[in-house]
C-alpha cells in the first residue's frame, strides 16, 4: 500500500501548484519616465513602487513600443506593433473611431476564454465608436465649448472593452486633458454630460467629473474588482492604466504639497499610492503569493512635467537617457518595467535583458502553459520572458530583435547593443525635430548607435558600419513584409506603414513596401 498511495500522495501535493491559475494585473502610469522612481536615482519618494522592486525583478531595458500612449496601448493588449494598426502616427483624439479590430484576440480575451475575470479601470484611449448625433448638443449651463458635443451619450458605444475581451470596464475614455470628461462602466456612460469643462482642452462634461478624483477612484475600484473576483473563485486580470501623471497634473487634495519637487512630484506621489493601494488589497484578500503584478509606464517623461525645472533641482524623470516623450531616443520609449511574483520569481533580482510591453500577452500564455495555443493571427510580436524570470542571469535574448516607433512614424530597430534610427533627428519633441532634422545637411539621414559605449545616443556610427545598417534594415523589412517579427506563419498588415521620409527610402527602396519600391 506504501508504494501505491505515497505517489498518489505526491500527485495530491503537486497539483494544486500545476494547476493554479495566476492572478494577472497590469499597471500603466501614463508618461512617467524611467528615473522618475526613486529606486532609479529620482528624488521622487515611490516607497510601494520601490518595495514592489525589491519583492520582484526589475528590468532594466524595457520598452514601450511607441514613444506615445495610444499606440503603446494598442500593444499591450494585442501583442502587436502598433504601426501594424491603422494608426500609423500620432495618437486618438476622441470621437476617432477605434483602431481595435473586435475580432483580432487580445491579450484579455485570452484569459477570458481560460476562465478569468478581467476588467480594465482607467484610461482606455483606443476610441470607442461612439453614437453620433445628428445635430450637437448644447450645454445645459453656461457656455458650450470645445469638441464632442456631437456624441450621443445615452447609447453606449460600439466598440468598448466589453466587445474586446473584457469581462468588466470602469474607464475614462482618452487622455485626462481630451474631452468628453465622464467615465464609463461596462460600456455605459455614468451619465449624460451637460456642462463644459477642461484641462487643457475644454469640451461636454459630467456635472460631479473632476480629473483630480481621478486616482482615488480607480484605487477604488480596483479594490472592489480584486475582493469580487476571489469572492467569486475566479482568477482575474486587472489592466490599470492611470491616467497620470500625464496633464492636467492635478494631484488630490490629500497629496498637494506632499513633495519638494512641485505638483509632478505630488502627482507621481499619488500614481505611487494606487500601486499601493492594489497591493494592499492583494495582500488583504490572500491572493498576493500567486499574483503576477507588471507596473511601467506608456513612454517617456514627458516635457509638460517642467523637466529643465525639475533636473535642475536633481531630479532627472527619464534618467540619463537622450530625450523625452515623443522621441525615437531612448528617453522616449525606455520605462521602468518591475514584475512581482512571489510564487514563482525571486525578489529583489535584476533583469538586463530587452523586453518590451507587447510581450506580456505571450508571457501571460506561456505561464499558463498555453503559449502554442496562441492563434497564429494574434500577439505577433511578443515574446515570453518568463525564462527571464525564472533565471535573473540569463544572457540568451528572449527577442531577436525589437522595433521603436515615434510620435511622427520614425522607426528605430535595435539588436544587442546596437540602435539604428531610421530618422535625422528625434522623430517626436526635442531637439532636432523632424522638420529641421530633415532640412539639416549636417546631420546625416540615419543614426547608429552602439547603446553599450553610447547609452546618450551621440555618436553616430553609420558611416563607419554600413554591415550592421543594413543587417538592421533586413530586419525591419522581414518584421513589415511578413506581418509579425516573432516565429511562425506570415500574419498581415492593416496597411503598410507609410510614413519614412523620402531620404530614408531613397537609401532603402524596399522599406516603401513591394508595390512602390518595384514601381520607383
Amino acid at each position: 500500500m506504501k508504494t501505491i498511495i505515497a505517489p498518489f500522495c505526491s500527485l495530491l501535493l503537486l497539483t494544486p501548484l500545476a494547476c493554479a491559475k495566476p492572478n494577472f494585473v497590469f499597471i500603466l502610469a501614463d508618461d512617467m519616465g524611467y528615473g522618475d522612481v526613486s529606486h532609479a536615482g529620482g528624488k521622487i519618494p515611490t516607497p510601494n513602487l520601490d518595495k514592489l522592486r525589491a519583492e520582484g525583478m526589475r528590468f532594466t531595458d524595457a520598452h514601450t513600443t511607441s514613444s506615445v500612449c495610444t499606440p503603446t496601448r494598442y500593444g499591450i493588449l494585442t501583442g502587436r506593433y502598433n504601426w501594424r494598426s491603422p494608426l500609423k502616427q500620432h495618437v486618438l483624439f476622441p470621437p476617432q473611431r477605434s483602431i481595435m479590430d473586435p475580432k483580432r484576440l487580445t491579450v484579455a480575451g485570452f484569459l477570458k476564454d481560460r476562465g478569468y475575470q478581467s476588467c480594465v479601470i482607467g484610461k482606455w484611449h483606443l476610441g470607442l465608436n461612439w453614437h453620433m448625433l445628428d445635430k450637437p448638443a448644447q450645454a445645459t449651463t453656461g457656455p458650450t465649448k470645445g469638441k464632442c458635443w456631437d456624441i450621443d451619450f445615452s447609447k453606449p458605444p460600439q466598440q468598448g472593452p466589453l466587445k474586446l475581451g473584457f469581462t468588466h470596464d470602469f474607464l475614462f475614455p482618452a487622455s485626462l486633458d481630451m474631452a468628453p470628461y465622464l467615465y464609463l462602466r461596462n460600456d455605459t456612460a455614468v451619465g449624460v454630460p451637460t456642462v463644459s469643462k477642461g484641462w487643457n482642452r475644454q469640451g461636454p462634461a459630467t456635472v460631479d467629473f473632476e480629473a483630480s478624483n481621478c486616482l482615488v477612484d480607480f484605487a477604488r475600484e480596483s479594490r472592489a474588482f480584486i475582493k469580487s473576483s476571489v469572492g467569486a473563485k475566479s482568477p482575474f486580470f486587472l489592466y490599470l492604466p492611470l491616467t497620470s501623471p500625464h496633464t492636467p497634473i492635478v494631484p488630490s487634495k490629500r497629496w498637494q504639497g506632499k513633495s519638494p519637487l512641485g505638483k509632478y512630484g505630488d502627482f507621481v506621489m499619488e500614481t505611487d499610492w494606487v500601486v499601493g493601494e492594489v497591493m494592499k488589497e492583494l495582500a488583504a484578500q490572500g491572493v498576493a503569493e500567486d499574483t503576477f503584478v507588471l507596473f511601467t509606464t506608456d513612454n517617456g517623461c514627458s516635457p509638460a512635467a517642467g523637466i529643465p525645472k525639475l533636473v535642475a533641482k536633481g531630479h532627472k524623470p527619464n534618467a540619463d537617457w537622450r530625450g523625452h516623450k515623443a522621441d525615437i531616443y531612448e528617453g522616449g520609449h525606455r520605462v521602468p518595467f518591475l514584475v512581482r511574483w512571489p510564487a514563482r520569481v525571486k525578489p529583489n533580482t535584476t533583469c538586463d535583458l530587452t523586453v518590451c510591453t507587447t510581450d506580456f500577452f505571450t508571457t501571460a500564455a506561456d505561464i499558463l502553459g498555453e503559449a502554442r495555443k496562441i492563434p497564429t493571427n494574434a500577439a505577433e510580436d511578443s515574446y515570453s520572458f518568463l525564462p527571464a524570470l525564472d533565471h535573473p542571469g540569463r544572457t540568451t535574448p528572449t527577442r531577436t530583435f525589437t522595433i521603436h516607433h515615434s510620435i511622427n512614424g520614425s522607426f528605430a530597430v535595435r539588436k544587442g547593443p546596437w540602435k539604428l534610427c531610421l530618422c535625422p533627428g528625434s522623430g517626436g519633441w526635442s531637439a532636432p525635430r523632424p522638420n529641421a532634422a530633415l532640412k539639416d545637411r549636417n546631420l546625416a539621414s540615419i543614426q547608429l548607435f552602439h547603446l553599450g559605449q553610447n547609452p546618450a545616443e551621440t555618436n553616430n556610427l553609420q558611416a563607419e558600419h554600413p554591415e550592421i545598417v543594413h543587417d538592421l534594415v533586413d530586419d525591419l523589412y522581414y518584421a513589415i513584409l511578413h506581418g509579425r517579427s516573432n516565429s511562425g506563419l506570415p500574419s498581415t498588415n492593416e496597411g503598410w506603414p507609410d510614413t519614412m521620409p523620402a531620404k530614408i527610402l531613397a537609401l532603402f527602396p524596399q522599406l516603401a513596401g513591394p508595390k512602390k519600391a518595384a514601381g520607383s
